[in-house]
């Protein structure tokens, strides 16, 4: 993932945090990854991005390449994915999981990548533009490594769709709130806004699908929404003292009586190159 210029979340800069955030996070990335509901998002990505046997693909923002593996095995043995990521602590744990399929791992930065254009069958970039200064410039970066006809498959999140019960919901918007620029991204809207983006780029056949993750107990949401999560760390709140201590606390008495409930909304858009 790119960083972006301004305060920047320890997900956008993961190099430079200290090893054991780095470790910390890595984890937390590939907890997400296994999270049914993420799961569910990527699988309406991969019907929207249409991979076929043989093609070349690039993984933009490849984090530990569990997804570039993936789209490996889709591609098969005649195929091939880059996996590019603005971290190099991220691609040395790619490597280190690396499964023998056919990805090339590299780092680099999604809005001025080293790749020739016209290169890619497809391009998957999954929750890396909401972390970048300029979404579009990145857009067409993606677009100018894409060969006409291939396609682009952006995935993002809409922060500002998170919403909660089970909890008072005072108290939910003063969290939200305050996580928002600390451990959420400043752009909040991407996702909804991707659509309009590849509809202003030009690219046809665009398809828009809102995917509302839904999480119906604290440990489950703990897993993607970092103010749900204990163990972030205490330093990551700036609410006044007893806030968070507060929170917890309804968040494990909601969880408790089973009425808890959290939703996110993940935008899947994708489109093919003229």
């Amino acid at each position: 993932m790119k960083p972006a210029q301004m305060e920047r979340t320890p997900f956008a800069d993961l190099d430079s945090q200290p090893r054991e955030m780095t470790a910390m996070l890595l984890a937390a990335l590939d907890a997400m990854g296994r999270h049914p509901e993420i799961r569910r998002v990527r699988r309406t990505a991969m019907e929207a991005l249409r991979p076929q046997p043989g093609g070349r693909l690039l993984d933009a923002g490849s984090g530990a390449g569990d997804v570039s593996r993936w789209l490996a095995a889709q591609v098969g043995t005649g195929g091939e994915v880059i996996a590019l990521d603005y971290s190099a602590a991220t691609i040395a744990a790619a490597l280190q999981r690396h499964d023998g399929s056919n990805v090339r791992y590299m780092t680099g930065d999604v809005s001025a990548m080293r790749l020739p254009s016209d290169s890619f069958d497809g391009v998957w970039c999954e929750r890396v533009l909401q972390h970048v200064d300029d979404a579009d410039a990145a857009i067409a970066e993606l677009i100018r490594v894409t060969r006409p006809g291939g396609r682009i498959c952006l995935i993002d999140t809409d922060w500002e769709s998170l919403a909660f019960d089970g909890v008072p919901a005072r108290l939910a918007a003063t969290i939200v709130a305050d996580m928002h620029g600390r451990l959420t991204p400043r752009q909040h809207d991407m996702g909804r806004t991707l659509r309009r983006r590849l509809v202003d780029a030009h690219l046809t056949d665009v398809t828009a699908t809102p995917v509302t993750c839904l999480f119906g107990d604290p440990d489950s949401a703990g897993v993607v929404l970092p103010m749900v999560n204990p163990m972030v760390p205490v330093e990551a709140w700036t609410t006044p003292p007893g806030v968070r201590d507060n929170w917890f606390s309804h968040v494990d008495a909601a969880g408790s009586r089973g009425d808890f409930l959290a939703v996110l909304t993940i935008w899947v858009v994708a489109g093919t190159v003229s």
